[in-house]
C-alpha cells in the first residue's frame, strides 16, 4: 500500500491524536489492521509507554470497541472532526481552507441534529427550526395556481425524462423566433407543445396563448395542462390560467395561459408565446394569422404553428413553401426553401428564419414512439389517405368531388355557435335529430362509420353535425348494439343504414329494434344514379353554407375531400369513388354524412317523408 503524503504546509498533526482513535479512524476509512500496524511502525507511533503498537493490539482494539458495529453517522462525524482539527491546526490558511472550515462546521451542526431527532422523543423540529416553529404564527392561505421552486424542477424533470427523440429536437429549437412543424396525427404533438408551454409560464412568467380550430380543441391543451400539474401536486383553475411560482419575484405579473378557438373577437388583445394547433385546417387562415402574428410582434414572444397537412389549396400552404414571402418582392429578393422531407426530418432554419421540421410516422417510430403499429394502419387507411394523415403528404384537391376551402368553411366553433347543444348532458339536444350509417365491408375491412344531425329548425337552414363515430372489426349485431347505444341520448326520428353486404343485417336488427321506436330506419342500396344524387344534395349544401360541425372534426373534412370523381370499369358513366382497389370504403364519414342529407328533398323546400327506401 502506498501511505499518503501529508499535503504541503499541513503539520504533521495526525500523529499528535490518540493513536487507539486514530487507527480507528483510519480502519472506518478503509484501512486494514495490518495496514494500521505498518503505518503506526513507519511513523513510529508508540504507546503511553514508548512502546510500538503492534498488529494484536490494534486488533484488539477493534474487537473491544466493536468499530464494526458503529452507524455509518459515527464513521461520518470522526472523520469531518479528523479534517476540521487539521486545518484549524494550519499556520497559514488560504480562502479555500475557511471555506471549508465553514463547510464542515454546518455539516458537524447537521448531524448533531440528526442525532437529536434519532434519540427518544425526538422530532421534525430537531432537524428543521422553521418545522418547530411552523404553528407559533398566524397560517399562509397557500397560494392559488402556484408552484414551489422544488416542484418546478420535479415538473420539467419528468417532462424532459419522457421525451421522444423528435421532442428533444423541439426543445431544443424552443427558443427560435418562429417554429413551423408538419406532422403525422397521433405522435403527441399537442401533449408536448402544452407540457412545453407551461415550463416556460413557470420559468420566465411569459404568457401563453393557444390557438385551435374551435374551443373545444383548444381546451385538449388546458386538460393536458391540469393534469401535468397535478403530478406535483398543484391544482390549476381559470380560464384564462394565471400562473406564478418561487423562480420569478413575487411583484412580478402572474403569466396568462389563453384557450382559444378561431374567433376574431376571442382572439384580439392579447400578447405572449402562442401555439396555432392544426393551423393547416382552419378557414379564413390569412385573417386570422395578422391577429395571432400581432400577439408576438414583440422580440420576447415565440411563434409555433404545428399542423398535420391538409390541401396545397389552403391559404396556409404559401407560408409553409416560402411562397408567401417571395409575394410582391423583386426576383433578386425572393428566397427558395426546400421543405422536402429530407431536407426538414432534423429540422432546419430557412433564409426566412422560420424553423421548419417534418415528423411523419415513420420518423416518430424511429425516435422511440411506440404507440401505433404502422402495418396495421397501412391496412386500415387507403394509400393515399394514409400519405395524408401519417406521411405528411399534402392532397391535391383538384379531382375531388368536394373542394377542401369549401368543407373547412364549414367548420365552427359548437362550444360557442350552439348554446342548445351540450354534448356532456344525458340528452345533449331537445330536437329530433337524423343519423346515417355506412356499415363496414367484410370484404376489405374498410371501418364504419356512424354521423348524428340535427336537421334544420327552418326552411333552408343548417345541418350541424354533432357526433361522428367510426368502428372496426365488428359483426352486423355489434354493430347494431352500438348505433342503439350511441342513439339512446337522442329523440332520433330517421335513420339511413347502407343495406349491402353486411349492412343488410345491421339494417334488419335495427329496423326491428325496440330500442328505436319512433325512429324510420330507411333502407339505401347503392346504385350509379343514387351516388349520384347523394354528391349532387351534399354539394349544394356545402356550396350554400348549410353544413356544420365543430372545426376539430378533421376527418369528415378529410372523408369528403377523398372522394373523386372517375369513370366506370366500362368507361361509359361517370362515378364517385375513394378507396383502395377502386372501392369506395374509406371515406365513410363522408358517406354516412350523405344519408342524413338525402332525408332532405334536393330542393330543400319540401317536407322530408317520414321513411324513405332506394333501390338500384
Amino acid at each position: 500500500m502506498t501511505t499518503p503524503s501529508p499535503q504541503p504546509g499541513a503539520p504533521s498533526v495526525m500523529w499528535q491524536f490518540d493513536p487507539r482513535r486514530h487507527a480507528r479512524s483510519l480502519y472506518w476509512r478503509g484501512w486494514g489492521v495490518t495496514q494500521i500496524a505498518e503505518e503506526f511502525a513507519l511513523h513510529g507511533v508508540v504507546n503511553d509507554k514508548g512502546a510500538a503498537i503492534a498488529r494484536p493490539t490494534i486488533e484488539s482494539w477493534k474487537q473491544r470497541d466493536r468499530w464494526d458495529d458503529a452507524p455509518s453517522i459515527r464513521k461520518i462525524e470522526d472523520g469531518l472532526e479528523i479534517r476540521l482539527l487539521t486545518l484549524i491546526a494550519k499556520d497559514k490558511k488560504t480562502g479555500g481552507d475557511y471555506v471549508e472550515i465553514d463547510a464542515l462546521n454546518r455539516s458537524i451542526e447537521s448531524l448533531a441534529k440528526v442525532r437529536r431527532y434519532e434519540q427518544p422523543g425526538g422530532h421534525a423540529g430537531d432537524l428543521n427550526g422553521k418545522v418547530a416553529n411552523r404553528n407559533s404564527g398566524p397560517r399562509k392561505k397557500p397560494k392559488k395556481n402556484h408552484f414551489t421552486a422544488e416542484q418546478a424542477a420535479e415538473l420539467k424533470r419528468i417532462f424532459l425524462d419522457g421525451l421522444y427523440d423528435y421532442q428533444h429536437r423541439w426543445w431544443q429549437a424552443k427558443d427560435q423566433r418562429t417554429r413551423m412543424i408538419l406532422k403525422s396525427r397521433q405522435i403527441g404533438a399537442t401533449y408536448y407543445f402544452a407540457f412545453e408551454a407551461l415550463i416556460d409560464a413557470i420559468e420566465t412568467g411569459r404568457n401563453q396563448i393557444f390557438l385551435s380550430a374551435s374551443k373545444a380543441q383548444a381546451h385538449q391543451f388546458r386538460s393536458y395542462i391540469v393534469s401535468f400539474a397535478k403530478l406535483v401536486g398543484v391544482a390549476l383553475t381559470g380560464d384564462p390560467m394565471l400562473i406564478t411560482s418561487d423562480l420569478r419575484p413575487e411583484e412580478e405579473a402572474a403569466a396568462e395561459l389563453h384557450f382559444l378557438g378561431t374567433n376574431f373577437r376571442t382572439a384580439q388583445g392579447r400578447h405572449g408565446n402562442f401555439y396555432f394547433d392544426e393551423f393547416f385546417w382552419v378557414h379564413s387562415f390569412e385573417e386570422l394569422n395578422k391577429v395571432a402574428s400581432g400577439m408576438a410582434t414583440h422580440t420576447k414572444w415565440r411563434k409555433t404553428y404545428f399542423s398535420t397537412p391538409s390541401s396545397i389549396a389552403h391559404p396556409a400552404h404559401p407560408y409553409w413553401t416560402g411562397e408567401r414571402r417571395n409575394r410582391r418582392r423583386k426576383k433578386e429578393e425572393q428566397i427558395k426553401i426546400d421543405v422536402s422531407h429530407a431536407a426538414l426530418a432534423i429540422g432546419s432554419v430557412g433564409p426566412d428564419r422560420i424553423w421548419r421540421n417534418i415528423v411523419n410516422v415513420r420518423d416518430a417510430e424511429a425516435g422511440g414512439c411506440d404507440l401505433f403499429d404502422i402495418a396495421e394502419l397501412e391496412d386500415e387507411y387507403a394509400p393515399d389517405e394514409f400519405a395524408n394523415l401519417f406521411m405528411c403528404d399534402f392532397v391535391d384537391d383538384t379531382l375531388s368531388a368536394f373542394k377542401f376551402n369549401d368543407m373547412i368553411a364549414c367548420g365552427c366553433d359548437s362550444l360557442i355557435d350552439w348554446p342548445d347543444f351540450n354534448p356532456e348532458a344525458a340528452r345533449p339536444y331537445k330536437h329530433l335529430v337524423w343519423a346515417g350509417y355506412d356499415p363496414q365491408e367484410s370484404e376489405n375491412g374498410d371501418n364504419a362509420a356512424l354521423v348524428i344531425a340535427a336537421p334544420p329548425l327552418i326552411e333552408g337552414g343548417q345541418f350541424r353535425i354533432f357526433e361522428r363515430h367510426q368502428l372496426r372489426g365488428l359483426d352486423f349485431e355489434q354493430q347494431a348494439e352500438f348505433i342503439e347505444a350511441i342513439l339512446s341520448r337522442y329523440n332520433c326520428s330517421y335513420l339511413g343504414v347502407d343495406a349491402k353486404g353486411v349492412g343488410a343485417g345491421v339494417y334488419q336488427l335495427l329496423a326491428k329494434s325496440k330500442k328505436l321506436a319512433g325512429c324510420s330506419v330507411a333502407k339505401i342500396e347503392y346504385s350509379l344514379e343514387i351516388k349520384a344524387q347523394m354528391i349532387m344534395k351534399a354539394q349544394n349544401v356545402i356550396r350554400r353554407g348549410r353544413l356544420a360541425f365543430d372545426s376539430g372534426m378533421l376527418d369528415i373534412v378529410s372523408a369528403f375531400v377523398s372522394i373523386k370523381k372517375t369513370l366506370t370499369t366500362s368507361g361509359r358513366n361517370i362515378t364517385f369513388k375513394a378507396g383502395r382497389g377502386g372501392t369506395d370504403g374509406h371515406a365513410d364519414l363522408a358517406w354516412a354524412a350523405m344519408h342524413v342529407l338525402m332525408n332532405e328533398p334536393l330542393d330543400g323546400k319540401e317536407q322530408p317523408k317520414g321513411t324513405m327506401e332506394i333501390i338500384e
